[in-house]
């Protein structure tokens, strides 16, 4: 009631929300929204909530209603993170689909979309309780966490455990609680933050241009202070932020320099966020002409999408499919506002094609994939929520991002079993995966590939999707000669030496002599060709060559098949 004795809660509506888990649950759940939070509830935005007694995590708001849970007591959530959506209506609908065609639960799908960093989940620490006396005797790893703690305001599980160097701590946790010298609680801590960098500005007062030669002779006697002066008016010219790092190297005055110019007041230095990502400076420019097989190709393709959503190109090795997919993308950056996502198979391996392409579309481009840490992650998600990405490589992971004005979706190498994510859930294939999502954007599907896949191929020979063949490779080559040798007719001829046939020597041994490489390949070997940890997603890769390392199993160690290392 108000003074007037008015009921003020009177017009106030009860909303509850149904929240998405990062956990692998059956159903969502639904919360209560405090009354203060009404307006700002949203589809797509994260939710702190408490999920069991203590522990609290990030969800995603799913669904809104005023209809509270028939089965349960809806708890209130904590609080509202975001001040817009980070996740699209459409991204919904695609996690939706993938749950019931993949048979996952939604928080399985969510936990493989958003980057680590967007999951926020609680962390147990540990804190001194208020009435907390040094007369408890106590042992002497107890002795070591309670003096930390007097140190520090709080502590980690995870600090614990390596202070005193071992894992099984919550014996020694739970002495602490017993002798009631401890509390336990739960704190939400933000994983992403922005990358600050230090910028300079000129005090406004020295725009004046009396004031500005005021200035020069006040620090005649200060050479040094000077030189930071004059810098910063010849960077100024370029009408770009001057960045502190920028000015210290272009004027060499040193820290001090401009330190004094600062505690002056005549610089002013302010902590900015920028990008954690690379800034490529080539302009969007695609200058090459396509071969008449590629022209043909380019063609039929297009007639193809006046009725199919999906077209197979199958091409022969070295035919020229990436320039047809180059052009293609750029039909959809110039003529529309449409953003593209080209997959790959593996991103470590494909090093060569991710530059041709960032050499074509230069700042358009983003690239996505397990290489990039968290927070980088994090940034490469909000671009393409902007629409400031028009193009997108990725591998597999990159069906999840946020896409705005999806248009196209080029599969390249459709045929590679990299496409399908054996564990965890949920156990998708992002080729069969970026259809749908194409389908729910009303955008087009390429697939490519010089050996396509059993059902691509058939679906294109029964009309479901567009087929269009590039059989000759750029500028005429010949394909090499391939010759198929019977392993079990050498062994019966008992021609075989070790595991080579007599063909095979006889070739060695002819290239050799003309002063010619061999280069064999041999079957994939090892126990596991990849390891990923089930907690964070990490992929141990080579020093050398950032390929994922092979586990052999009879060596208990993870190799590098390209180098050796272990």
């Amino acid at each position: 009631m108000d003074s007037f004795g008015n009921d003020i809660f009177a017009e106030r509506e009860t909303l509850f929300v149904e929240v998405i888990l990062p956990l692998s649950l059956a159903i969502n759940y639904t919360y209560r929204v405090p009354f203060d939070l009404n307006d700002q509830v949203a589809i797509g935005k994260r939710v702190v909530v408490q999920f069991g007694k203590h522990k609290i995590y990030t969800a995603l708001i799913s669904a809104i209603s005023k209809n509270p849970p028939g089965v349960y007591e809806a708890k209130y959530l904590i609080d509202i993170i975001d001040s817009e959506p980070i996740v699209t209506p459409t991204q919904l609908k695609f996690w939706s689909w993938m749950t019931n065609y993949y048979m996952c639960n939604e928080g399985d799908v969510m936990s493989a979309a958003l980057p680590a960093s967007l999951k926020l989940a609680s962390e147990t620490i540990l804190v001194l309780r208020d009435d907390f006396t040094d007369e408890i005797l106590l042992t002497e790893k107890e002795e070591i966490i309670i003096s930390a703690l007097k140190k520090q305001e709080k502590l980690t599980v995870n600090d614990v455990s390596k202070l005193l160097g071992q894992k099984t701590i919550y014996p020694i946790i739970n002495h602490l609680l017993e002798k009631e010298l401890i509390l336990v609680a739960e704190e939400v801590v933000q994983k992403y933050k922005p990358l600050l960098k230090s910028f300079v500005t000129l005090n406004d007062f020295y725009t004046d241009e009396e004031n500005l030669k005021e200035l020069f002779n006040v620090l005649e006697k200060a050479p040094k202070q000077l030189d930071a002066l004059l810098a910063y008016l010849k960077l100024q010219k370029l009408n770009l932020p001057i960045s502190k790092e920028q000015l210290l190297e272009e004027s060499n005055c040193g820290v001090s320099a401009l330190k004094s110019l600062t505690d002056k007041e005549i610089f002013k230095v302010m902590k900015r966020p920028v990008s954690r990502l690379a800034n490529h400076d080539e302009e969007f420019s695609v200058n090459f002409q396509l071969n008449p097989g590629q022209q043909t190709a380019l063609k039929l393709i297009n007639q193809s999408f006046e009725e199919k959503d999906v077209v197979l190109l199958h091409g022969v090795t070295a035919s020229g499919k990436t320039q047809v997919y180059i052009k293609l993308i750029e039909e959809i950056i110039q003529n529309t506002d449409g953003q593209v996502l080209f997959l790959l198979p593996e991103i470590a391996l494909t090093t060569q094609i991710v530059e041709r392409i960032k050499h074509y579309f230069g700042n358009a481009i983003g690239v996505y994939h397990s290489k990039f840490n968290n927070s980088e992650r994090v940034e490469i998600w909000n671009k393409v929520r902007t629409g400031a990405y028009k193009v997108i490589l990725g591998a597999r992971s990159a069906v999840f991002l946020p896409f705005q004005h999806l248009k196209l979706i080029v599969v390249d190498e459709e045929h590679e079993p990299s496409y399908k994510q054996y564990d965890p859930a949920p156990r998708y294939q992002a080729r069969d995966a970026s259809i749908y999502l194409a389908h729910l954007h009303q955008a087009k599907v390429i697939l490519g590939s010089a050996t396509p896949s059993l059902e691509s191929y058939y679906n294109a020979l029964q009309g479901k999707y567009g087929l269009v063949e590039m059989k000759e490779r750029f500028g005429g080559v010949q394909l090499p000669n391939q010759q198929v040798v019977s392993i079990a007719e050498e062994t019966k001829r008992k021609t075989m030496v070790s595991y080579f046939s007599s063909v095979l020597i006889k070739d060695i041994d002819l290239a050799l002599s003309k002063k010619e490489q061999v280069v064999l390949f041999q079957n994939r070997r090892g126990y596991a060709t990849i390891l990923i940890c089930a907690t964070c997603g990490y992929t141990p890769k080579c020093v050398n060559c950032d390929v994922s390392l092979t586990y052999h199993k009879s060596s208990g160690k993870l190799h590098c098949h390209y180098c050796g290392f272990q």
